[in-house]
């Protein structure tokens, strides 16, 4: 946050007065896990009863050379496959509104695993760690039916959104696209091939129309129902799913997640682990009202050196137009 341009190793070393190779061998030596995030993230929620959201992102390298972990991904903010780093999140909601990262994985084509197969591990791994979310939410990529039957078999809710080719049934043996169906504004009760019955609701971003899919486990919500399920609560649950977005644009345009310089996976994983600490950090500052938001405290880190700078410069330019040193004071 802090530095505008030359976010190295040796320029944090400058400027904490040690020696410039003791940031690179924190780098090097540390082996920070997932774990530790959920351990920071953990004591400023509400572990119970809120909800789970799982999203990647890609972290931007279209100029690296010889850098471990990139590959070629699809990205959302380019709107094609470019080459970066993907880093998977589980992004958590607390009742109180409060909402931080507990666990992620960065994808790495040597664990031989699909996107997928990291969210079941990663969701397993805070359901035994102590987090109790009521639902789990996620993008259409996240959708597959032994995605879906995980979070069943784990007894939690869940809203995903699915594709507009999805097959579902409203009358047994009848199989009909999701984007065929006359779908009211309180949702559609429906069957979803190779899983069984859901809500299906949807909504329309501008000109295109999106479908998600509700489930309720019987055991865990037994006051509501497919029946008491409102529109009201699918918006509500789906602006919690949105919660990650804001994530992702902090940790790329706040925490500069994707500025390093550092090339092997071990100070690759302790960097991005730093960055998602940083924003645990500020999020913790929101919450206690240290600060207002984010963005703006960034602003204001420079604000002071720009009008100290531009008042000196024009104080010694006696020759300048006068309109011009009004315009500057002013």
């Amino acid at each position: 946050m802090s530095e505008p341009k030359s976010t190295t190793c040796t320029q944090l070393s400058a400027v904490m007065g040690i020696s410039h190779d003791s940031v690179n061998r924190f780098l090097l030596r540390e082996a920070y896990e997932p774990k530790d995030l959920y351990t920071e993230a953990s004591r400023l929620l509400n572990l119970e009863g809120g909800t789970l959201n799982v999203d990647d992102s890609t972290l931007d390298k279209p100029y690296s050379q010889h850098m471990d972990l990139v590959g070629h991904f699809w990205s959302g903010k380019h709107h094609r496959v470019v080459k970066g780093i993907n880093l998977i999140t589980l992004y958590y909601t607390d009742l109180q509104g409060r909402s931080l990262p507990v666990n992620y994985r960065i994808y790495d084509k040597s664990d031989g695993k699909s996107k997928n197969d990291y969210f079941r591990d990663m969701l397993a791994e805070v359901l035994n760690w102590g987090l109790k979310p009521g639902f789990v939410t996620g993008d259409s990529w996240y959708s597959c039916a032994d995605n879906l039957k995980t979070v069943r078999n784990h007894r939690r809710g869940f809203l995903f959104a699915v594709e507009s080719n999805r097959r579902v049934s409203v009358e047994k043996g009848q199989w009909a696209q999701v984007q065929q169906l006359d779908i009211p504004e309180q949702g559609q009760l429906v069957w979803l091939r190779e899983f069984g019955e859901v809500k299906l609701f949807r909504t329309q971003l501008k000109d295109q129309l999106r479908h998600y899919i509700v489930f309720l486990p019987s055991d865990s919500t037994p006051a509501t129902t497919y029946k008491t399920f409102t529109r009201a609560d699918f918006q509500n649950l789906h602006d919690q799913h949105w919660q990650i977005e804001q994530y992702h644009r902090m940790i790329k345009q706040v925490c500069h997640i994707e500025r390093f310089q550092v090339r092997g996976k071990v100070p690759i994983r302790n960097h991005i682990f730093a960055a998602l600490c940083a924003h645990v950090q500020l999020q913790h500052m929101q919450m206690t009202e240290l600060i207002t938001n984010a963005y703006q405290w960034q602003r204001d880190l420079y604000r002071e050196v720009v009008a100290h700078f531009v008042s000196h410069f024009v104080q010694g330019k006696d020759h300048l137009n006068p309109q011009f040193v009004r315009t500057v004071n002013a």
